[in-house]
């Protein structure tokens, strides 16, 4: 496929299932699939895998908003200080400055896309994922 660029001086981005820039972080995974110089640093989009019973980032929150939308099985999440259970299909918007994690309690793979604004994100990733070379996600069933 050709395509030329827009007149913003960006070009489409076509990726088949899997594709992108995938972090491994152990038992979570981050696949980013548009950042900063695709969207001229409008925004980033990633999804974000967890293997069964894998605990996330650990409770966090940052000026920007994280919007979420489920992609396969359900995704714990944390907003504030209440925990929801998020199917597939589910969305969920939390703004800036709520405190939030995300953690698979469940028995199958689970995965959510998410949408960051602006589209710096993908620059804290190295670091992101030193951390959990150094912290591993740990198992939810064990306390």
């Amino acid at each position: 496929m050709t395509c030329s660029a827009s007149s913003a001086g960006r070009r489409p981005v076509v990726l088949q299932p899997g594709e992108g820039r995938a972090y491994p972080m152990g038992r979570i995974l981050a696949v980013f699939k548009a950042g900063g110089e695709e969207s001229g640093r409008e925004y980033a989009i990633s999804e974000w895998w967890l293997d069964p019973h894998t605990n996330g980032p650990g409770p966090h929150a940052h000026p920007e908003d994280d919007i979420f939308y489920v992609l396969a099985g359900t995704m714990s999440v944390l907003v504030a200080t209440e925990w929801t259970d998020a199917e597939a299909g589910s969305f969920l918007l939390i703004p800036g400055g709520v405190t939030h994690d995300f953690e698979n309690r469940g028995p199958e793979r689970a995965g959510m896309l998410n949408l960051s604004i602006p589209g710096d994100f993908e620059e804290h990733m190295p670091g992101i994922a030193r951390w959990f070379a150094d912290h591993p996600a740990g198992d939810t069933r064990t306390p």
